[in-house]
């Protein structure tokens, strides 16, 4: 990676590496890693495995201080908005990550830089690489500043990713046309449904999306189905 480049994405982090290796080698997709002559070259899939749990254990913490009187299983709800994939993708989007990643040809000719899987990834795999570097002290603060417009809307119903208006502007600008949502299944008593729904493009069933109202049904199938446009 140029000095330039890598300058560039300290500022955007707020902390610069001592062991700029450690940076090159969070951004390094195992596509990468692959085409490489050099076999030393490690990709970032154990530093996202570490970074995982480091994000987990800094969120939490976060979580506690701010929520004193909350239970633990709400604790878990709020940590589960911040830290899935939607979360961790939205980050990698502030910080400009498709921009300084390493991908095979493959991944590059696949829009790799675009796709949220490897961008959240590459997230984890950069906490785990400042941690490794610096320590969960200064991992907890970069995690704090760079997660801060999420945490900000833990509690305040703002942090429900709504996917049903993101895949309708998607396939909008993609597709030309507007997902189909349709009822499917419809099961238990009264004061506890289940609803099933299957969400359809061009006349093709992408997802299928569960939930306890028809609404949160929707919204995990227009998930799902928003993953998996953005992924192929």
């Amino acid at each position: 990676m140029k000095k330039d480049k890598s300058e560039s994405l300290d500022n955007k982090l707020g902390y610069t590496f001592k062991d700029p290796e450690l940076l090159i080698q969070s951004l390094c997709h195992s596509s990468y890693v692959n085409e490489q002559i050099d076999s030393t070259l490690e990709d970032n899939e154990r530093l996202e495995f570490l970074g995982d749990a480091v994000l987990d254990l800094a969120i939490s913490h976060i979580l506690m201080l701010r929520f004193k009187d909350a239970a633990e299983g709400d604790l878990s709800k709020f940590r589960a908005t911040v830290v899935d994939e939607a979360g961790l993708y939205e980050v990698a989007l502030g910080l400009g990550l498709g921009d300084y990643l390493l991908l095979g040809k493959g991944e590059e000719q696949s829009r790799g830089r675009e796709k949220p899987s490897i961008l959240a990834d590459t997230t984890e795999a950069i906490i785990g690489a400042i941690y490794l570097d610096a320590g969960f002290d200064t991992a907890m603060e970069i995690i704090r500043g760079l997660f801060s417009s999420l945490l900000e809307r833990v509690g305040t119903g703002e942090l429900v990713h709504d996917f049903k208006s993101l895949l309708q502007e998607y396939s909008q600008q993609s597709c030309k046309t507007l997902p189909r949502y349709r009822l499917i299944k419809e099961t238990g008593p009264a004061h506890d449904r289940s609803f099933q729904v299957a969400l359809s493009l061009k006349g093709e069933v992408l997802a299928e999306g569960e939930g306890r109202s028809k609404k949160e049904a929707e919204q995990n199938a227009a998930r799902e189905a928003f993953f998996y446009l953005k992924e192929n």
